[in-house]
This record gives structure tokens, C-alpha cells and sequence, in this order.
């Protein structure tokens, strides 16, 4: 039973964490560039290093909020079930 409840946990804090991270970043991208939005990897107006600065710091980000999600929602849930 409770590698289901984890499972389930594991599933909804990944989408959670996802958008949390997409508006974080979005902000710090806008923030740090002025533009609303970020270069897409295949837009013609973007040169390499814009484009792979945003991918790398949109990875960090990622990164970041999905390992503290994950290691805040193991924890409520060792608390909760003593496992």
C-alpha cells in the first residue's frame, strides 16, 4: 500500500514541481534578460550561446525544485507513515 500512496505522491509533486519550476524560471529569465520570453532552441532570431544559457539555466532550476520537492515530500511521507 504504501509504495502505491509514494508512487502517487511521486507522480503529482513531479507535475507540481514542474510548474513551479517553468514560472520560476520564467521570472529569473525575465528578470535577467528583460524579455518576457525565453529563446526557443529552434528560433532563427537567437544565437547559441543565448539559446544554451537558457537551457542551462532552466536545467539548474529543474534541477533545484525537483530535488527539493522530492526530498520534502519523502520526508512528510516518512513522517506520516513511519517508513
Amino acid at each position: 500500500m504504501s509504495k502505491v500512496v509514494s508512487r502517487g505522491v511521486g507522480a503529482v509533486s513531479g507535475m507540481l514541481g514542474g510548474a513551479l519550476a517553468g514560472a520560476i524560471f520564467k521570472q529569473v529569465w525575465k528578470f535577467a534578460s528583460g524579455k518576457d520570453d525565453a529563446p526557443q532552441a529552434t528560433s532563427e532570431e537567437y544565437g547559441w550561446g543565448e539559446v544554451l544559457l537558457a537551457a542551462a539555466v532552466q536545467g539548474a532550476i529543474f534541477g533545484v525544485v525537483k530535488a527539493a520537492i522530492d526530498r520534502s515530500a519523502a520526508r512528510s511521507l516518512h513522517q506520516a507513515t513511519g517508513k
